[in-house]
Parts: structure tokens; sequence; C-alpha cells
């Protein structure tokens, strides 16, 4: 285990519209706000786009992601951690659940989700906590690296 210790900054209350795209609209939010690392929340409405359910196989490395589509308007509930990559760029990793008729699927959003009509966001500024977001080479996952 690996963990760094950090203080809360400021509070974002944010609404994602109609057309607005996870992660990219969170991760620009936060760069554009000064956000190297914090702690994100969210709910409401998604529409089209895509989902990372797990590896194919769950032993093969780098792993080969499944990917689910999401057709219609879902309900969600994300939670996540932004933090900066090696250049600096904010990155989020959330993982949601997306429900609708009955059905859930939950998993990854980096393949892209549509906001439909609004989700609130809540995003939790992390102070002072020595976290880098680093490609592991075995994974090719872009891994959360507290102390880095």
């Amino acid at each position: 285990m690996k963990a760094a210790v950090g203080r809360i900054g400021r509070v974002f209350v944010v609404r994602l519209e109609d057309g607005d795209k996870l992660p990219v609209c969170l991760e620009q939010f936060a760069a554009d706000q000064g956000v190297a690392t914090a702690h994100v929340i969210l709910v409401g409405g998604a529409g089209s786009g895509q989902i990372v359910v797990g590896p194919r196989d769950s032993h093969a490395m780098p792993p080969d992601p499944m990917v689910l589509p999401v057709d219609g308007t879902h309900e969600i509930a994300g939670v996540g951690v932004i933090a900066s990559d090696e250049s600096g760029k904010p990155v989020l990793h959330m993982h949601a659940a997306l429900g609708r008729s009955g059905q859930t699927l939950t998993g990854c959003i980096r393949e892209g989700i549509e906001t439909w009509v609004m989700i609130e966001a809540i995003m939790y500024e992390i102070l002072d906590a020595d976290v880098k977001r680093i490609r592991d080479e075995t994974t090719g996952f872009i891994m959360l690296q507290p102390g880095s």
C-alpha cells in the first residue's frame, strides 16, 4: 500500500449540461481551475457512450478491455479521483453505475459518456497531497502514485 496525506481545498458544485462529455469536461474544468488532485462524485442522467467493464482475461497483461455501449438514457451515480499525469494534465479515473429499466451497467467511464439533460457533480479539491498518475509498464494503466 502507498499513501499520501492532503487537505481539502475548494469545493466545486458543477452542473454538466446536455451533451457534455465525461471524463473530458471534468478534466478540463479541473485544468481551468488549477485543480491537480480531487475527489469527484456525481449523479444524474447519462446518454450515449461506452464503459469499460473488465478485462477479457484476468491474467493477460496488458489487459484487453471489454467495452459495452450505453444504449439509451440511464441514471448514473459515480465516484472518482482526479490526479495530474506526468505532464501536469488532470486525469479522472471514475467508476459509475448506470441503470435503466431494472438493468445496471457498472464500470469505468474512460471511454466516454455523454450527459443526458444534466449531471450534478461535486469536486473536492485535495491540496498538498504528493500524488501523480504514472503509466504502469505492465498493465498500461495510468495509475495513481502516492509519494511520486
